[in-house]
């Protein structure tokens, strides 16, 4: 039986964050999901299992809300100040089967500026 778009979109993200995993060298994983409307990133400690930092475009905040590219900066931004007050600095940037363009990678640069490694 053929698979959907959408199953292969989920085995392709899946297969991504077990190489990601397996690859990190234990460290911490950037994980994003985009939806039509919003933009959430966490940062996850797979070995314990447990989310260490997380940010979204629904908190409030100047500039956070909705689903445009200044909204993932600010996303990006706060979750890489929240991982650094944890004392995270390296991390594996986990896209979730996304492209890396637009959104993601605006929430990936505002990271990076803001003190993350990866």
């Amino acid at each position: 039986m053929a698979l959907s778009p959408r199953d292969i979109t989920k085995r392709r993200a899946e297969r991504n964050r077990r190489r990601l995993k397996a690859m990190g060298n234990g460290r911490v994983r950037l994980s994003v999901f985009r939806s039509s409307k919003n933009i959430y990133a966490q940062v996850i400690d797979d070995a314990q299992g447990v989310t260490l930092a997380s940010a979204s475009s629904l908190e409030g905040g100047k500039g956070s809300k909705g689903s445009d590219r200044a909204a993932a900066e600010a996303v990006g931004k706060l979750v890489a100040e929240r991982a650094m007050e944890k004392g995270v600095k390296d991390v594996v940037f986990d896209r979730g089967g996304y492209l890396y363009h637009g959104r993601v990678k605006a929430l990936a640069d505002a990271a990076r500026e803001a003190g993350l490694n990866f």
